[in-house]
């Protein structure tokens, strides 16, 4: 389904977005291939398989042991804080 330039004028008015008069004919050509390439698609044998509603349907997650396997690192932290204080970071009062 080829489309031309009144249409790619009409779509932009539908998206409420400006296209430059240049940009039309190569916007055009564009979505020609993209209507082209959903075209295609209908060609493809889709009889017997099943519809999905995700790509990881059936899937489930490996549980994991729950143990920290991160942290103790308190001191590599705080090193990068301007000011610390007995292991905290120090930040400006705020509120007066």
């Amino acid at each position: 389904m080829p489309v031309d330039k009144s249409t790619v004028i009409r779509i932009a008015q539908l998206a409420r977005i400006q296209v430059p008069e240049e940009e039309l004919d190569g916007l055009a050509e564009e979505l020609s291939n993209i209507l082209g390439w959903v075209e295609q698609l209908n060609e493809v044998d889709t009889e017997g398989v099943a519809p999905m509603s995700s790509v990881i349907e059936g899937m489930e997650l490996r549980p994991r042991e729950d143990k920290v396997t991160d942290g103790d690192c308190r001191d590599a932290v705080l090193s990068n804080a301007p000011a610390t204080r007995d292991g905290f970071f120090v930040v400006p009062k705020v509120i007066e």
